[in-house]
């Protein structure tokens, strides 16, 4: 089921994409490193359920705990005070990000780790990329291809495979039929 997911969305990435792969090496592995880090935070996140510590603190420690710590390399790197001032709009653009794509994704991140788990909660990562060609298509104009459309049907079998429900439910029906 996994493999299934993923190959799904290398086939909505498109050949195309994966010919540049080690053109940008850093930002390869940043991406990769992100994903290994979503990984781990719903296997670390599912350790607070029986301590009974509410999503809210948990979500509030992880996004506080990761400031903290790449907050000298953020000013090591982008080194701030050499940059002009951002725009109303670009900082008004930045604090929807850290509200919405953040803090609020943080807290339903493990509001959802506390009642699915980890595995169903990490069958949500494969939807990401769905979302995105359905919302550059709506929001940016962008065309959807035919490889889209394998891809989005190939993730939607791998989660089927991986949740295990509707195969259980086959197998039971096919099980009294054959009865």
């Amino acid at each position: 089921g996994v493999f299934l997911g993923l190959g799904g969305v290398v086939i909505m990435i498109g050949p195309e994409l994966l010919t540049g792969l080690g053109d940008n090496l850093f930002a390869q592995l940043a991406v990769l490193g992100a994903a290994l880090c979503y990984g781990f935070a719903s296997v670390f996140g599912r350790r607070f359920k029986p301590l009974a510590i509410p999503p809210v603190a948990v979500a509030t420690g992880q996004v506080t705990a990761s400031a903290i710590f790449l907050l000298p390399l953020c000013l090591w790197v982008d080194q701030p005070w050499t940059l002009p001032l951002p725009g109303t709009w670009t900082m008004l653009s930045v604090a929807g990000l850290a509200l919405l794509s953040t803090a609020f994704a943080y807290i339903l991140f493990f509001k959802i780790l506390a009642a699915s788990g980890a595995i169903n909660l990490s069958l949500c990562t494969l939807l990401v990329p769905v979302s995105a060609i359905v919302l550059g298509m709506l929001v940016l104009g962008e065309r959807l291809e035919a490889l889209h459309f394998v891809g989005m049907g190939i993730i939607a079998l791998g989660l089927v495979a991986i949740d295990g429900r509707v195969v259980t439910a086959l197998a039971r029906t096919q099980g009294a039929s054959a009865e």
